[in-house]
């Protein structure tokens, strides 16, 4: 029986040089009660990045079209590829960088960095999408995953209405 010899597994992905919370499931039941509520927007994902310069209002709600590339993702506004929807929040700003609370609404292949570079934005130290250089690369971290489920989760149930949040 399956159910007997399954290895844990990751839930969610990040990206290389991010760093932060990501799911795992213990067995093959949450694995499955987990991958439905992350495809039905049911858990929350929340990050801080630092990105170059000021965006243009403190908070807003994005809207994009993502196609991937080669090695990296292009962003427009015309309607061609896949709808990305990216939420900010400036925290702080020198009025050189900012660093920024983002809330994905949709988690695509490096939708945060692109999306941001596209906003004329980019992360600082992720030269990949246009970032001005930084010895240490990037700053992306996944801080904060919020359970709000809107129906049965199972053995999961517990979850319900959990913020988990990264001290560091």
């Amino acid at each position: 029986n399956s159910e007997n010899t399954f290895t844990p597994a990751l839930c969610n992905r990040l990206d290389r040089n991010t760093s932060g919370l990501i799911i795992a499931a213990k067995n093959a039941e949450a694995l499955r009660i987990i991958n439905d509520k992350i495809k039905t927007r049911e858990i929350e994902k929340y990050y801080i990045c630092r990105c170059a310069g000021v965006l243009p209002k403190s908070e807003d709600v994005l809207e994009a079209y993502l196609n991937r590339k080669e090695k990296i993702v292009e962003i427009n506004d015309n309607g061609d590829g896949k709808k990305i929807i990216t939420q900010y929040k400036i925290l702080n700003t020198d009025g050189h960088t900012s660093m920024v609370e983002i809330k994905l609404i949709t988690g695509r292949t490096h939708q945060i960095r692109a999306h941001l570079a596209h906003m004329g934005n980019p992360l600082v130290g992720d030269t990949k999408y246009g970032g001005p250089k930084e010895n240490d690369g990037y700053f992306l971290k996944s801080y904060k995953l919020k359970f709000c489920f809107k129906s049965p989760a199972g053995n999961l149930e517990y979850l319900n209405g959990l913020e988990i949040i990264s001290k560091k």
